[in-house]
């Protein structure tokens, strides 16, 4: 009971920091260049560009009503944790646009107001690991992620994913008639959307993905115990018998890092009667620890 009051704490926090993080992201890199970000805040910040409408009174419009269906449709939990996030973003935005936080010195905007590659690469890349770590946390940030939510509850058939990619295209064929019938900001605009989704997958799953691979051999044990020397990683062994030649043969099975690969090529290629399967794993469970020196 009290880890998982600890870990519900813990994970508030983070969503409460990812927040100001991303009012920090938005106020630097985002409102004052000239290309509207991914999702609804997307819309939310190009309806700031044509009216002064801040995005902070925006987000709050879009998001509460959202919040309250989700919570009572979706799941309370996720509800809950997003709104404290949209809140601290909403919030801390306001405070910043009003100067009761000073961050002039750190706005990036190049000399004819017009954003460049850096500001949605640097924007895309922040909001990518602010949106990895919110939804590891069991949250997300609001806006788009609502709409899906509720939508895929009534229409399970419609993936997270296609929904979601639907906004942004809405969004960035808007920016094309917003900032002044220019291909640009849907351009920037793209690149931000490819940044997020890149480096929140690789904060959501990146950790977990791994190289499945299968040896077929006639010398299981040496190559097995080169893994286990080498790689720190065991194999599974399996009896095979060859489809054409009818001959003995042992199958085994490792799984093992990515960046372990260019190792294991060195090493396999001491075997060149083996034939190796290389294939990815999208996502690891169960003990998948190096072996210790020591052999544990």
């Amino acid at each position: 009971m009290k880890h998982s009051f600890a870990r519900h704490v813990l994970e508030y926090v983070l969503v409460f920091f990812m927040g100001i993080l991303m009012a920090l992201n938005y106020q630097i890199f985002i409102l004052h260049n000239a290309f509207a970000p991914a999702g609804i805040n997307g819309i939310a910040t190009m309806i700031q560009y044509l009216f002064s409408f801040s995005i902070g009174y925006s987000s709050l419009i879009i998001n509460i009503p959202l919040a309250l269906i989700a919570f009572l449709f979706v799941d309370r939990h996720f509800s809950l944790k997003t709104l404290v996030f949209v809140l601290v973003f909403s919030e801390s935005l306001l405070l910043m646009q009003r100067g009761v936080i000073d961050l002039s010195r750190f706005i990036y905007h190049t000399a004819d107001g017009r954003s460049t590659l850096l500001a949605p690469v640097a924007a895309g890349t922040i909001s990518g690991f602010i949106c990895g770590v919110t939804i590891r946390a069991g949250a997300s940030t609001g806006g788009t992620d609502y709409v899906a939510a509720l939508v895929h509850r009534s229409y399970p058939a419609y993936s997270f994913t296609h929904i979601i990619f639907l906004i942004n295209t809405v969004v960035a064929v808007s920016s094309y008639f917003v900032y002044g019938w220019d291909i640009e900001p849907v351009i920037l605009c793209i690149i931000y959307c490819y940044l997020t989704t890149r480096v929140s997958d690789y904060i959501i799953e990146g950790n977990k993905e791994a190289l499945r691979i299968e040896i077929i051999t006639s010398r299981p044990e040496e190559i097995s115990n080169l893994l286990i020397r080498e790689l720190r990683h065991t194999a599974t062994i399996l009896r095979a018998e060859g489809g054409y030649s009818h001959q003995e043969k042992t199958v085994l099975i490792c799984v093992i890092n990515k960046h372990q690969l260019t190792h294991f090529y060195r090493l396999i290629a001491a075997f060149p009667d083996a034939f190796v399967s290389v294939s990815s794993v999208k996502e690891t469970r169960g003990n998948f620890k190096r072996i210790h020196d020591s052999g544990r």
